[in-house]
């Protein structure tokens, strides 16, 4: 494979470091894809403890013969300049660059403009539906770990399983935090949107970032894009679950002979094979090294190459 360096928006506030991979001697322009972070402040490799999935599947479509994007994020890279932003939204954070990306893509001639494609891992698939429809307009998309669920049900549903499986002060404190943060959120949808902007959540985000993340909802954006659809999910993720998400994206999606669904058993949140497979002990599965399993990569290829 080539691998080159890039840096992305360097017309604006917000440039962001990253590398476009290449495969190697490629027989005329290849198909792309972007990679696109989940929630929180992650960097190009999307480095979650011991592991870099991004890097893995860079290196993994690469060796398919795909070309690759990632980059900083940019509540990475620029972590003061975005908080300066009053009330921030998912546009800011992630989605501006998204477009950046494909644009720069499409106009490198080493690519088949035609075939661009997103994979969005966790929050990032959880937004490629609405990405497409809002300006990107991509071949097709790559759900991985995804959610069609507001992003507040999925928030409130983790801190009470983390609930159940603590006690002591872990959870006294865990409890504590639920229940602010549904004090804050409860409403948000009737709120008028200057109120909303003044409630401080998480992160230096607003409720105001929820309620715009939330509505339309991921259903809605499903519903207008025609875009061929694959949708993965590893059985023992412990930040989404089978059947309120896999299964859901299954039944929002059902009929469409372009959308695709692979169910991993062994493979957690970030598409590597597990050790624990529960949400009391994500922090360890995270710190075992490993990489991103290659029949997913194979999977993702076939997508992207029309072979599924």
């Amino acid at each position: 494979m080539i691998e080159e360096k890039i840096v992305l928006g360097t017309k604006g506030e917000f440039p962001l470091n990253g590398k476009l991979t290449f495969p190697d001697n490629p027989d005329g322009p290849v198909p792309a894809a972007i990679l696109v972070h989940g929630s929180g402040s992650t960097d190009m490799d999307e480095k979650i403890s011991a592991n870099k999935p991004f890097r893995d599947l860079a290196e993994g479509l690469a060796a398919h013969g795909i070309a690759v994007i990632r980059y900083d994020k940019r509540s990475y890279a620029h972590p003061r300049k975005l908080l300066k932003i009053p009330a921030f939204t998912v546009f800011d954070e992630t989605i501006e660059d998204v477009l950046l990306a494909a644009a720069m893509l499409r106009a490198d001639e080493r690519v088949d403009a035609k075939k661009v494609f997103i994979i969005g891992h966790s929050m990032g698939g959880m937004l490629a539906p609405r990405i497409d429809v809002q300006g990107g307009d991509f071949a097709g998309l790559v759900i991985m770990a995804g959610t069609p669920r507001r992003l507040e049900a999925v928030l409130f549903e983790q801190l009470d399983e983390f609930i159940k499986n603590s006690s002591g002060l872990t959870r006294y404190l865990a409890t504590r935090q639920k229940a602010g943060l549904v004090k804050k959120l409860t409403g948000i949808y009737e709120m008028d949107d200057e109120k909303t902007k003044t409630i401080k959540i998480l992160g230096g985000t607003t409720a105001y970032y929820f309620k715009d993340l939330g509505e339309p909802d991921v259903p809605a954006f499903l519903a207008e894009t025609k875009k061929p659809i694959l949708v993965m999910q590893g059985v023992k993720d412990a930040q989404v679950r089978v059947d309120l998400d896999f299964d859901k994206y299954k039944e929002l999606l059902a009929g469409r002979d372009n959308t695709f669904f692979k169910l991993y058993p062994e493979l957690n949140h970030l598409f590597i094979k597990s050790a624990y497979g529960d949400l009391k002990n994500v922090k360890k599965d995270y710190k075992i090294p490993g990489k991103v399993a290659e029949y997913a990569m194979d999977d993702i290829a076939a997508f992207i190459k029309g072979e599924m």
